[in-house]
């Protein structure tokens, strides 16, 4: 019998057996509690996955067809070389557009560290030019090639050298959601089990009874599996509805926070999060068994 044939089994439970667990209670509340709560941060995990899978789609996409052309030349020689460099660019296939970035523009870069009021005659900043590459991408050793013998205080940076490290945090990042997830599910599982083995270990007479009237273990097993599972799946239902809320409520601070605001759900991402109830269920519903079955062969 597969997996959900034996959880379809076991949870067609019938009201005698039910009767066996208290409905309420410690181990009620306490079900209920974890499930709500590893659900609520199981939430902010899947978003935490989700959004730092767009953060690296987004930081590979920016990356991948910019470059920048640094002109290091003598005072004298940095316009000619500057010409000739854009001269290149214009023959060069996969360049989309090149031009070379304004006094303003150059001052711009350098103001997060030595402030707005850059003098540029005093302090010499190299001649930039700014390319934008075509989906093709561009032939950079051949390019190298060209810039050093038209203009030979160029250099060609593709910014792979900033991008690949970004990305790889960014799947570092999501490789821990997805941990995350999974001890959630883990922690879960131990709080079902320890309290479906104190509520069987407290009903140990009833089971006792139970069995000196030909009662099965899997009829005595059905009712807590049943009660559990139905507990954890409320549980967790509450936990995903309040986290989804709390998502939906963080403020959106536009393109110039993106960087640090940008979890949550998108989309028909937002369908997600629903199967956490599922989930907790069928975790309750394999530790709850587990357990069950543990106690009883244990009772006697």
């Amino acid at each position: 019998m597969s997996v959900f044939g034996k959880a379809g089994h076991l949870l067609a439970g019938t009201s005698g057996a039910d009767r066996v667990v208290p409905p309420t209670g410690f181990t009620a509340r306490l079900t209920v509690f974890t499930a709500a709560a590893m659900a609520f941060l199981a939430v902010f995990a899947l978003a935490l996955s989700l959004a730092t899978d767009r953060l690296a789609i987004r930081w590979s996409e920016a990356l991948a067809r910019t470059a920048t052309i640094r002109i290091s030349a003598p005072l004298e020689q940095a316009p000619t070389q500057l010409a000739n460099a854009l001269a290149v660019l214009e023959t060069t296939p996969g360049i989309a557009s090149a031009r070379a970035l304004s006094d303003t523009e150059r001052t711009a870069l350098l103001e997060p560290w030595f402030g707005p009021d850059l003098p540029l005659d005093a302090l010499r900043i190299p001649e930039m030019i700014e390319i934008v590459e075509t989906a093709e991408g561009v032939d950079a050793v051949g390019l190298r090639a060209r810039l050093a013998g038209e203009a030979p205080g160029a250099v060609y940076d593709d910014h792979t050298r900033w991008r690949a490290p970004l990305v790889r945090a960014a799947e570092r990042l999501r490789l821990l959601g997805m941990l995350s997830l999974a001890l959630i599910s883990a922690a879960t599982a131990a709080m079902i089990t320890l309290a479906a083995q104190a509520a069987l270990a407290a009903n140990d007479r009833v089971i006792a009874a139970l069995r000196l009237i030909g009662a099965l273990d899997t009829f005595i097993a059905r009712a807590f599996v049943r009660r559990f599972t139905l507990r954890a799946m409320s549980g967790a239902a509450l936990g995903t509805g309040l986290g989804m809320i709390a998502i939906a409520l963080m403020p959106n601070t536009g393109e110039a926070g993106s960087f640090l605001t940008g979890l949550g759900f998108t989309g028909a991402n937002w369908l997600l999060p629903l199967t956490i109830p599922l989930i907790a269920a069928l975790v309750a519903f394999a530790a709850t068994r587990y357990a069950a079955f543990r106690q009883l062969r244990k009772t006697t």
